[in-house]
C-alpha cells in the first residue's frame, strides 16, 4: 500500500499553533493597549540602563549608581543576564525592538503551551481553548521585563516532566543547565522547586495509595529521580555572579511581610475586575479536572498542582499566568476524556450524537493539523509587527512608548534644565527618570524594592501620604525639585507649603522647587496648619491617589479595563 504524499501547500498554510503564537499579539493589540501595555512599568527602563552599564563596564554590577538616598550600597542585578540581552536589543533598535522580542517571547511560550496541550489532549478544538484561557488570564501581567522568560521556562519545565511520566528519563539532565540560564534570566526560578515538589509529592502520594506493586515501583523510581534532579538544580542556582549571596538576598526579600502587604503585583486580584473571569473559568475547570483525573487514573499530581499553584494565584496576582499555564494540560485532558465518555453515558440520545459528532470533527482536524509545518505565518507576523513597531510613523497602539498621560514625559524638559537638581518622585516615575535622565540625574526612589528594604520604604510610604514629618525628611536628603502625578495627596500638601514653589504644570505631572531663601528646617511650618494663607491659587488641587508602592502599575492599568 503506497502513502498518500501531502500537498506542499500544506506546509504553508497556517496551524492551530501558529494560532496560538499569534494569540498574544492579537489580544494585545485587540484588547489590551499595545505596545504601551508592555510598556506599562517603569521597571523596563532601568533594566536597560543597568545592561547598559555592563556593557560599559564589563562586569555586573554590585553596588548602587541609581540613587543618590543609597548610592554605593549593595546591590544585586538579579536578572543581570535579561538586562545585558536586552539592552543590546535596544541598541540595535530602540524600545520598539524589546517590544517585539518581548511580545515574541510571549508568542514561543503558549505556541509551546499548545503543543504541549495537544500531547495530553488529541481534540484540537479542547487544546486550543485551553490555552486560549490561559494566554487571557496571563496578560493581566505582561510587561516587556525578565518575568516573562519564568513563563517560558515553566512551559519547557512541563514538557521535560511530561517525557519522564512516559518512561523517559534521561530528559532530567536538560534541568540543571536550563536552571543556571534560568536563575541569570530571572527570580522566578523558585517555580522550578515548586513544580518539582508537586510531582514529588504526587508520586509519594501514589505509591502509598495504589495497589499495584509494579505502579508502586515506577512511582518510586520517579521520586527519586526528581528529588534528585531538585539538588542538581539546586546546585545549578549557585552559578550567578553572586553565588549563594543571591539566596540571602531572595530569603530576606520575600520573608518580609511589608512587601507582600504593599506592592500592588503581590496582592490578590480584584474579582470585580472583568479580567478575573478567566481566573474564574480555569479555577473551576482545573478543580474539575483535577479530580476527574484522580478518580479515574488516581493520578495525585494534577490535583496538587492546581491546589498549590492555585493558593499562590489567590494569594498574589503575579502567580496567576503561572497557574493558568499549570493548569492548561490538566483540564484540557480531563474535559477530553469527560467528552468522550458522553459517548457510553446514559444520557438523552441527541446529546450522544451531540458529542460523538464534535469528537469526531476534532479528531478529524486535527489529523490535518499534526501534518508538519513551516510555520511561515508565525515568522512573517513576528517581523511585520517588529518593521511596524520599529516604524518612525508608528501611532497609537503601535508606538513604544511610556504612555505620556501616566508618566512626565512633558516635565522632562524642566528637569533637565537643571542637571545638578536632586530630583524626589515616586518610585514608579522614578524608574521613568532613570531611563530619561540617567547618568545626569540620580533618584530618591525607584521601583528595586528589594534594594531599598522595608525601612527605607516605609519611610518613603510616609512621605507619599504627606505626613507631619514630609518636609524634614525631604531635606534630608537636600531634595531641591519635587515631580509628582497631580492626583497624589502628597501634591496637595506641598501647594500649600511655603517652602516650594510650583514651576510646571501640565495636568498630568506637577513639578516644584525648593524656595531659595526658605526658612531654617526648624523654623519651617506647612501653610497647611495655616489654612494655605501662601497656597497658589492658579494650581488646581489634585484628587487622592494609592500611596502603596506601585511596583507594577500594568496591574492596575489591565484591572481597570
Amino acid at each position: 500500500m503506497t502513502q498518500t504524499k501531502t500537498n506542499p501547500i500544506v506546509r504553508v498554510l497556517p496551524s492551530l499553533t501558529d494560532l496560538a503564537f499569534l494569540m498574544p499579539i492579537i489580544f494585545l493589540f485587540a484588547r489590551l493597549q499595545g505596545a504601551k501595555t508592555m510598556l506599562g512599568d517603569g521597571d523596563t527602563g532601568w533594566h536597560i540602563r543597568i545592561g547598559e552599564w555592563m556593557m560599559a563596564h564589563g562586569r555586573v554590577p554590585d553596588k548602587d549608581f541609581f540613587s543618590f538616598t543609597k548610592a554605593g550600597q549593595p546591590f544585586y542585578a538579579w536578572e543581570w543576564l535579561w538586562d545585558l540581552c536586552f539592552a543590546w536589543i535596544y541598541h540595535h533598535g530602540g524600545l520598539a525592538t524589546v517590544v517585539a522580542a518581548s511580545i515574541v517571547v510571549l508568542s514561543v511560550t503558549f505556541a509551546l503551551l499548545f503543543r504541549l496541550v495537544s500531547r495530553r489532549c488529541d481534540n484540537p478544538f479542547i487544546a486550543i481553548l485551553a490555552t486560549f484561557l490561559a494566554c487571557a488570564v496571563s496578560s493581566l501581567h505582561w510587561l516587556a521585563r525578565p518575568h516573562l522568560f519564568t513563563l517560558l521556562f515553566v512551559v519547557i519545565l512541563l514538557f521535560i516532566l511530561d517525557r519522564v511520566e512516559e518512561g523517559r528519563p534521561r530528559w532530567l539532565l536538560v534541568l540543571p543547565p536550563m536552571t543556571i540560564l534560568w536563575t541569570n534570566l530571572h527570580g522566578g526560578f523558585l517555580a522550578l522547586f515548586i513544580v518539582l515538589a508537586a510531582y514529588i509529592a504526587g508520586e509519594i502520594a501514589q505509591a502509598l495509595f495504589t495497589a499495584e506493586p509494579e505502579d508502586r515501583r515506577r512511582s518510586l523510581q520517579r521520586t527519586k529521580w526528581y528529588i534528585a534532579t531538585a539538588f542538581a538544580c539546586a546546585a545549578a542556582t549557585l552559578v550567578n555572579p553572586y553565588t549563594y549571596h543571591l539566596h540571602a538576598h531572595l530569603i530576606q526579600y520575600f520573608s518580609e511581610s511589608f512587601h507582600m502587604e504593599n506592592i500592588l503585583e503581590f496582592q490578590s486580584i480584584s474579582f470585580h475586575n472583568p479580567a478575573a473571569v478567566y481566573l474564574e473559568i480555569i479555577l473551576l475547570l482545573a478543580a474539575l479536572g483535577s479530580i476527574w483525573l484522580l478518580g479515574k487514573h488516581k493520578q495525585f499530581v494534577p490535583a496538587i498542582l492546581v491546589i498549590g499553584w492555585a493558593h499562590l494565584a489567590l494569594l498574589s496576582a503575579r502567580n496567576i499566568p503561572l497557574f493558568g499555564i499549570v493548569a492548561a494540560p490538566i483540564m484540557a485532558q480531563a474535559l477530553n476524556e469527560m467528552l468522550a465518555a458522553l459517548r457510553q453515558a446514559r444520557i438523552a440520545p441527541w446529546l450522544q450524537k451531540a458529542a460523538a459528532a464534535f469528537r469526531n470533527t476534532a479528531l478529524e482536524f486535527g489529523e490535518n493539523d499534526r501534518l508538519w509545518r513551516t510555520h511561515l505565518i508565525s515568522i512573517a507576523a513576528a517581523l511585520v509587527l517588529t518593521l511596524l513597531l520599529a516604524s518612525p510613523a508608528a501611532t497609537g497602539k503601535l508606538k513604544p512608548e511610556y504612555d505620556p498621560q501616566n508618566y512626565p514625559s512633558k516635565a522632562l524638559a524642566v528637569l533637565r534644565a537643571n542637571p545638578n537638581s536632586r530630583i524626589f518622585t515616586d518610585d514608579e516615575w522614578g524608574d521613568y527618570l532613570i531611563f530619561n535622565l540617567y547618568p545626569g540625574h540620580k533618584v530618591f526612589v525607584d521601583g528595586r524594592s528589594d534594594f531599598y528594604g522595608q525601612d527605607f520604604e516605609q519611610k518613603y510610604l510616609d512621605l507619599m501620604q504627606a505626613k507631619y514629618d514630609w518636609e524634614q525628611y525631604l531635606n534630608r536628603y537636600q531634595v531641591d525639585t519635587i515631580v509628582l502625578s497631580t492626583k497624589t495627596a502628597l501634591a496637595t500638601v506641598i501647594k500649600e507649603s511655603r517652602n516650594w514653589r510650583p514651576i510646571y504644570d501640565d495636568s498630568i505631572a506637577i513639578v516644584f522647587t525648593a524656595v531659595r531663601d526658605r526658612a531654617p528646617e526648624s523654623e519651617q511650618v506647612s501653610t497647611m496648619a495655616s489654612g494655605g494663607k501662601d497656597r497658589d491659587p492658579r494650581i488646581t488641587k489634585a484628587a487622592g491617589r494609592d500611596p502603596r508602592i506601585t511596583e507594577n502599575s500594568q496591574l492596575k492599568g489591565v484591572y481597570t479595563q
